[in-house]
């Protein structure tokens, strides 16, 4: 998925209008307009806003690989980066109990 296809879906999933998204800006709708379109590639620092104003990261909006949907969820990262900062004992004590709800879930919707 191309840039532009992700703000716009993304943008559409919040039920944010151009010109909401162009105003938190500081710029145009004609300007959201092109970005979704992939005619105009934004600055890094206007990604970076681009991306706050989304709820996403600027990874997620520049990588082109749809296998890391997951990457839209900043609430969803922060956690895994607060796990990353645990003691390795514990980080094992959680991924197994989480393992084990996956399990469960998975099993249950069968």
């Amino acid at each position: 998925m191309t840039f532009g296809k992700k703000i716009r879906e993304i943008r559409e999933e919040k039920s944010i209008s151009q010109t909401d998204l162009a105003q938190v800006l500081g710029t145009n709708h004609s300007l959201i307009g092109k970005y979704e379109k992939d005619e105009v590639k934004p600055s890094i620092d206007v990604i970076k806003k681009l991306a706050e104003a989304l709820g996403t990261t600027p990874g997620y909006l520049l990588d082109d690989s749809t296998d890391l949907d997951f990457l839209k969820d900043v609430a969803m990262l922060k956690r895994f980066n607060d796990l990353n900062t645990l003691p390795e004992p514990d980080k094992e004590h959680i991924l197994y109990a989480l393992d084990s709800l996956i399990k469960a879930a998975k099993f249950k919707a069968l």
